[in-house]
This record gives structure tokens, sequence and C-alpha cells, in this order.
């Protein structure tokens, strides 16, 4: 029986350079698009990059995925300090018809470029997604703050300024998981082979993809919806701050005709 296939994927950065990536590579890859690289460097070895941050190896040692990721160090936007990582297995028994999904290994009767490439696309997308769950669970813990401070004193000690900042943070990862997320998009090659269709949905099925975008989504609904009050307490505050304001100045107004009269009067 061949020995097992080692993936291992890693969100190295906010955002990787495909395009510099490539021209740095100089190799010509399997597949490549704006948004990804697929590479295979021969002896069961492949590397696949993603714009959102992730690459993903395939029959590579420790060392060797740590040197591969420090070499592409100029191309990481914004690097993350903490890899968020996972690892998989992809192991092949000749003859085998049915795909068998455990816990951290895919059983299968083929084993080639593209079927290693539908299952580190998958995995890149686990990854990604605990990202993201990450980030929408700080944010979420924010808001819980916020909503802590109306509970307690019944005013909300944030500034204008730094609200519409948050909210924008908020807005940026919304987008960036609609950009970088294709839970519901499968990738070209599965449409005609029914084969790597299959693995394609089992390994959504076993990373459970669909669930976890889910519950992401979930998040950003109850952080918009707490927002949207927010925004409106800080509207209403600042409104009847410059109410008062004008009344302020009606009343100086008032004040100085009073003592401009008062004084013609004296006069």
């Amino acid at each position: 029986m061949p020995l097992p296939v080692k993936l291992s994927a890693f969100l190295v950065a906010n955002q990787l350079d495909i395009k510099g990536i490539k021209t740095f590579l100089d190799i010509k890859p399997l597949a490549d698009s704006s948004s990804e690289l697929y590479y295979h460097f021969g002896n069961g070895k492949y590397q696949y990059y993603f714009n959102y941050g992730v690459v993903v190896f395939a029959g590579y040692n420790e060392d060797e995925m740590k040197w591969a990721i420090k070499t592409i160090a100029g191309f990481q936007k914004s690097p993350s300090l903490n890899w968020l990582r996972d690892d998989h297995e992809l192991q092949c028994e000749e003859g085998r018809s049915d795909i068998a999904f455990d816990f951290d290994r895919v059983v299968l009767g083929r084993l080639d470029d593209r079927v290693i490439r539908i299952a580190m696309f998958n995995l890149a997308q686990s990854v990604a997604l605990d990202y993201y769950h990450g980030v929408g669970e700080t944010l979420l813990t924010e808001v819980k703050g916020f909503a802590n401070q109306l509970e307690l004193t019944g005013k909300l000690k944030i500034s204008r300024n730094n609200m519409m900042r948050f909210i924008g943070k908020a807005l940026n990862t919304q987008n960036e998981i609609a950009e970088n997320i294709y839970i519901f998009d499968a990738p070209d090659l599965v449409w005609d082979d029914e084969y790597l269709d299959k693995l394609h949905q089992g390994l959504m099925k076993h990373f459970d993809l669909r669930v976890r975008f889910s519950e992401i989504e979930y998040t950003l609904r109850i952080i918009e919806d707490n927002l949207s009050v927010f925004r409106e307490i800080i509207n209403q505050r600042e409104s009847s701050l410059l109410e008062y304001i004008i009344i302020v100045l009606i009343l100086v107004e008032v004040f100085d005709l009073l003592i401009t009269k008062i004084l013609k009067l004296a006069g």
C-alpha cells in the first residue's frame, strides 16, 4: 500500500500577492488564476497558494514547509504572527471504488494532481473559516461590551469616530468572506469529473464547511443588528448635543440683547 500523502494548510497573512509569487517562482503552475496558484514540484510535492493568505502543502516535511513560507515573506500582506494550521492525509488504496472520510484522513482509490488539488482546496477553505470564525467572535465580544455599557450605565461610551471605525472593520470582514470563501462555488474541474465532484462534496461535508460558514454569517448578522442600534443612539446623542448648542446660542443672544437694552436705559 502506498504511503499516505500529508496535506498541511497554513493561514500566514491577510493576503498573498499571487501575481508576485508567480513571477518569483518562475515555473509553470498546473493551474493559476488571479486568486490562486497550484504547483507540482515533482516527487509527489505540491504547493497551493490562495490570495486570502493561505498556503497548502502536500508531501513536504516541517522544515521544507517553514522554509517555503519564509521565501514568500515579501509577498505576504499583513502577515500573521501566529499561523493558523490544519493537517489532513490522503490514503490511496488501489481498486477501491468508494471514498471513506475518517477523522483526519481520506481513503480513496485514485490519487492524481486533480484529486490532490480538490483536497488542498477544501483544506484551505477550512483554515480560512477558522480565521473568520475567530475574527467574528472577537467583533461579537466587543459588541457585547458596548451592550453591557448600555445595560449598566444607560450610556454608550464610545465616540462617533471610533464607532464608525468599528463598523468599517465589521463591513470589511463581511466583504472579505464574500470574496474569499467559495462554499457555494465548486471548482471548475469537478464539473466534468464525477469522482472529483463526489470527493469535493464529501470533503465539504467532512469539514462542515457549510455549517461553519452559516455560523459565521449568523454571528455577523447579530453584530450588524447591534451596530444599527448603536449607530442610532450615537446619532440621537449628536442630535441632542446640537439642539443644546442651538439653545445656548439663542440664550446668549437673548442675554446680549437684554444687557444692551439695560445699558441704554441706564445711560
